[in-house]
């Protein structure tokens, strides 16, 4: 009986951990949200290309031992790029993908979909031919589906990441376009606490495509 109380305290704390964490990474995300839109509003009377907004399609896969048996998968995104300086930008933006689980038994599949915010670096002196760098903090929540909600390894979590990316951009008039890699070491354990490797995430690698103003 005792045993049985302890369990369910135990998964409530957890539960109620994985509920503050996930909150807290909604919160920031969204200050990131309402200060790129200030940027927005702010940079409408600048010249043009101070804001962005664009399309992401592309390719992701999970690094470590568990993208060992894990499929690349597609990935999408949009994202809000603020310019307030030529050589450093603000991104916020939601990435989602889905990449299927190598079985030939259980249909099975982890979907990401999360948010991230970025600051990113590039050279001052080019702007129709732009390459650059960024790092920023995001939050995921990836779920396990398909046959079975829940199997071995693989438990839905909420994860928080630390994104790192590097790509180039083509600016000309109102469009922008683009390729960017981006890698996202995992800072919590959680996901992959039955898997040996510390240093797992997910790299995936995008092509873009919007509009600027």
């Amino acid at each position: 009986m005792h045993n049985g109380r302890l369990v369910r305290s135990l998964r409530h704390i957890q539960t109620t951990q994985e509920e503050d964490m996930f909150r807290t990474g909604i919160k920031v995300l969204g200050l990131m949200l309402v200060l790129g839109t200030a940027g927005t509003a702010a940079a409408q009377e600048g010249p043009q290309g101070r804001v962005k907004v664009f399309l992401k399609g592309g390719v992701g896969d999970y690094t470590g031992d568990v993208g060992e048996s894990v499929k690349i998968g597609p990935t999408w995104g949009l994202t809000l790029n603020v310019q307030p300086l030529r050589f450093l930008g603000f991104e916020v933006g939601y990435e989602g993908g889905r990449n299927s689980i190598a079985t030939d038994i259980l249909d099975l599949a982890l979907t990401r979909h999360g948010g991230s915010a970025l600051v990113k670096l590039g050279l001052p002196v080019l702007e129709a031919i732009k390459p650059f760098v960024g790092v920023g903090i995001g939050i995921s929540r990836i779920s396990v589906g398909g046959d079975l909600l829940q199997r071995g390894d693989y438990v839905s979590d909420t994860v928080k990441e630390l994104p790192l990316v590097a790509g180039i951009e083509f600016n000309t008039g109102s469009l922008t376009a683009g390729a960017r890699a981006t890698y996202r070491p995992f800072l919590d354990q959680n996901i992959r606490e039955q898997v040996e490797d510390p240093s797992g995430g997910y790299f995936d690698f995008a092509i873009t495509l919007g509009a600027r103003f």
